[in-house]
C-alpha cells in the first residue's frame, strides 16, 4: 500500500488519526548501518522534489481535511548532528559531514514547512531519548539544533506542533524503584555504571524536562511531547518489584531497573523486551501520547549480513556476538539472534514482546 491507500483506508475504518514516519534525509542514520537510505549525503534537492513535495501534496488533498494526520519527522537525525560529530569518541565520518553539508538541518526545515502548510497536519520532529541526550553537554545544545532546523529553509517554529522521544528505542518509561536524587552510601544514582553522570533515569522525565528546554530555545509554550512506548515495557517475571540491596550503588540501581539492556546505548532487538503503555492521548502533563510509532515485531535490523536491495546495511549492534563500542562502552550488544533487515517482520522479537508486555496483555 502507497500513502494515497493507507489515508484512504483510514477513511473507510472510519479514523480520525493517521500516524506517519518522514524518514529519508540525505544520508540517512549516519551513526549507524541498519536503516541507511536511498539518498546520498548531498541530494538535498532529490530529497525535497521526489519526497517531501509529493507526501505534502498528497496530504493536501481535501478528502483527507478530516484526518489528524501526525507526521514524526526524521527519526535518528538532529540529535547526531550533536552527538556523533565534532572529534568525540563516538563521532563518525558520515555525521561530520551531514553537519558539515547543513542538509540533516535544510532537510527538516524543509520538510516541516510543507508539511505544516497543511492546516490538519501535526509536525512532531524526532527528540532522540534520555540515553542519547540526556548528559549536561548534549542536552541544550540538542535544543538549538533543533530550532535551527525549525527555522531553516523558511520554516518558523509555528510549524512544530511538538517532539517525538524514544522512537524504536527501549528505554523504560518511568523507573520507580530508583530515582535521580537517590544516594547509596554516600554515592549519588548518576555516579552508577548504568546512570552514568545522565540527568535522567527515564523517558518521562527526561521528555517533560526536555519540553521545558525547548520552550526556554524558543519553541512556543503549547508544544507537546509524544513517548514511543512500544517496546519498553519490560515486564513479565523479571521485572523487579523493589530497590536493589543498598550494598554499593551499582547494586541499588540494577537490582531495580526495570531497563534490563546490558547497556542504554544499546538499539538494536533488544532480547528480553515487552510491550509498553497502551497509546493513549494526554497522560500526564506536558505530554501528548504514548504512541507506538515503532511498529512491533518490526525487525531493527539484520542479526548477520543479508543481502537486499534495500540499501539496508549490516550493522553490529545488531549481531549478539558483538562486542559494542563507544557510543555503548564496549558492552555487548543484547541483541536477538535470527533477526532480518529493518522493516522486516521479525516473529520471535514480537512474540517476546507479547510475553514481556507490562502492562501485561
Amino acid at each position: 500500500m502507497g500513502l494515497r491507500q493507507h489515508l484512504d483506508a483510514a477513511l473507510q475504518q472510519p479514523a480520525n488519526v493517521v500516524q506517519l514516519v518522514i524518514y529519508n534525509l540525505p544520508g540517512r542514520d549516519c551513526a549507524a548501518l541498519a536503516s541507511n537510505g536511498e539518498l546520498g549525503p548531498t541530494e538535498i534537492d532529490r530529497y525535497k522534489r521526489d519526497y517531501i513535495d509529493p507526501i505534502a501534496k498528497i496530504l493536501g488533498e481535501a478528502k483527507y481535511a478530516n484526518l489528524r494526520i501526525v507526521t514524526t519527522v526524521e527519526i535518528d537525525s538532529l540529535p547526531n548532528l550533536v552527538t556523533n560529530t565534532g572529534g568525540r569518541p563516538t563521532a563518525t565520518p558520515a555525521c561530520d559531514v551531514m553537519k558539515a553539508n547543513g542538509n540533516y538541518v535544510k532537510g527538516v526545515g524543509y520538510a516541516l514547512k510543507q508539511l505544516g502548510a497543511v492546516p490538519n497536519v501535526y509536525n512532531y520532529v524526532d527528540a532522540g531519548h534520555h540515553g542519547w541526550i540526556g548528559w549536561d553537554d548534549n542536552f541544550a545544545a540538542s535544543a538549538q539544533v533543533f530550532h535551527q532546523a525549525a527555522t531553516a529553509e523558511g520554516s518558523t517554529v509555528d510549524n512544530v506542533h511538538g517532539f517525538i522521544t524514544n522512537t524504536a528505542n527501549y528505554s523504560a518509561l518511568k523507573e520507580e524503584n530508583f530515582r535521580i536524587g537517590d544516594t547509596v552510601g554516600g554515592r549519588s544514582v548518576r555516579e552508577s555504571k548504568w546512570v552514568d553522570w545522565n540527568r535522567y533515569t527515564d523517558e518521562l522525565s527526561f521528555a517533560q524536562a526536555f519540553r521545558d528546554q525547548l520552550v526556554a530555545t524558543g519553541f512556543r509554550p503549547g508544544i507537546g511531547m509524544l513517548i514511543d512506548t512500544s517496546r519498553n515495557g519490560w515486564g513479565g517475571t523479571a521485572r523487579p518489584t523493589r530497590p536493589g540491596p543498598t550494598t554499593d550503588v551499582d547494586s541499588y540501581v540494577n537490582g531495580g531497573r526495570y531497563d534490563r539492556r546490558i547497556h542504554v546505548g544499546n538499539w538494536c532487538n533488544q532480547s528480553g523486551a515487552g510491550l509498553g503503555e497502551r497509546p493513549k492521548a494526554a497522560p500526564v502533563g506536558g505530554v501528548d501520547a504514548y504512541v507506538w510509532m515503532k511498529p512491533p515485531g518490526e525487525s531493527d535490523g539484520s542479526s548477520k549480513e543479508i543481502p537486499n536491495d534495500e540499501g539496508k546495511g549490516f550493522d553490529r549492534m545488531c549481531d549478539p556476538t558483538y562486542e559494542g563500542n563507544a557510543r555503548n562502552n564496549y558492552h555487548r550488544s543484547g541483541a536477538l539472534p535470527g533477526a532480518p533487515v529493518s522493516g522486516h517482520w521479525f516473529s520471535a522479537q514480537f512474540q517476546q514482546l507479547l510475553k514481556n508486555a507490562h502492562p501485561a496483555l
